[in-house]
């Protein structure tokens, strides 16, 4: 069982690595339409452009491990979430497709188009995301076989969209927060007031979700009486959040991203501390839920597994820290950018 757990916890890392790094890069892509001219536009696209592959590969890597880890639960992912799954897929592509094809013709036809694309396939990925997670919180139709007996159309319960919203506005706030860092001057001073319009609508549907999930889901508080130091990540989360406010006042944009980072975090973590000891939750019995028990590979397997990851993920993290280093500061366009 502890295997299972360092493996639930780990999973838990990558998708929060994930929600850190690819959610500013997203939520400057739902930004991008607000940007005033051609200009504006390729200052938003360069200062993810060194960076937003790279976030991916966290995304990538979470589906990986979870498949070698969990595989009955990654079947039965796929089983219920197959359509939401390639529509995601198809976002995140168009989002690459639209960086790369979008300076190859300065016609403002040809630009504007997959500005409008680049934009729409953010707000899409991030929507899904959250979506997925309501749905997950909520419980999916499964039944004793682990398959998924509901419809596409299923999945999208006013719950599971009110939390894709929250993802979209919590995406948008980590952008704007980002693009703070990354621009200066007329444009800076636009996105600070985007930085707080945004904190505003997030802060809404934070207050909202919290109280349709305390209503809607009473065993997301389960674990918490057993674990009352989980109770930590509550504080953690609600300080993280507190602070933002109070760095944008003091024009400390580094600060209040690493705070915004901090409170994405804690979220993955609470999400994490309602699930477990599930992975997926039927909505129909929950003795038909995938748990760490009945979804895991074999403990050597887990063994192997844990072994890789304690050589590859400082790697990783060594990579991550040299590529953000290195593309640190403001944007300058060159001839070579989007």
């Amino acid at each position: 069982m502890d295997l299972r757990v360092l493996w639930f916890i780990l999973l838990g890392v990558l998708l929060a690595g994930y929600a850190i790094l690819d959610g500013f890069d997203l939520g400057v892509g739902i930004l991008h339409l607000g940007a005033r001219d051609d200009r504006e536009r390729r200052i938003f696209m360069n200062s993810i452009g060194p960076l937003w592959d790279g976030n991916e590969v966290w995304l990538v890597t979470f589906g990986g491990a979870l498949f070698a880890a969990f595989p009955e639960a990654y079947a039965t992912a796929f089983s219920g979430f197959y359509l939401a799954f390639m529509l995601l897929l198809f976002a995140l592509i168009f989002r690459a497709v639209s960086m790369e094809f979008r300076s190859k013709r300065e016609s403002p036809l040809w630009r504007g188009a997959w500005d409008v694309a680049f934009s729409a396939a953010s707000v899409v990925a991030a929507l899904l995301f959250g979506v997925a997670a309501g749905d997950s919180m909520l419980g999916i139709p499964i039944g004793a076989d682990h398959e998924y007996v509901g419809g596409f159309f299923l999945l999208l319960r006013p719950y599971a969209i009110l939390v894709g919203l929250l993802n979209v506005s919590l995406f948008a706030l980590h952008g704007a927060i980002y693009l703070d860092m990354k621009t200066e001057g007329e444009l800076q001073r636009r996105v600070r007031r985007w930085t707080w319009y945004a904190f505003a609508i997030f802060l809404t549907l934070y207050l909202l979700t919290t109280i349709v999930t305390l209503t809607r889901v009473p065993r997301a508080l389960a674990n918490f009486e057993r674990l009352p130091w989980l109770w930590a990540v509550v504080a953690l989360n609600i300080l993280a959040l507190a602070n933002i406010p109070r760095a944008l006042l003091l024009r400390r944009a580094g600060q209040a991203f690493l705070s915004s980072a901090a409170a994405i975090a804690a979220l993955v973590g609470l999400f994490g501390a309602a699930l477990y000891p599930n992975l997926i939750v039927s909505s129909l019995s929950p003795e038909w839920s995938m748990t760490l028990l009945n979804a895991s590979s074999s403990d050597k397997t887990l063994k192997i597994m844990a072994l890789i990851a304690a050589c590859g993920m400082p790697l990783v993290l060594c990579y991550t820290a040299v590529i953000y280093w290195v593309f640190r500061g403001k944007v300058e366009l060159g001839k070579s950018s989007y």
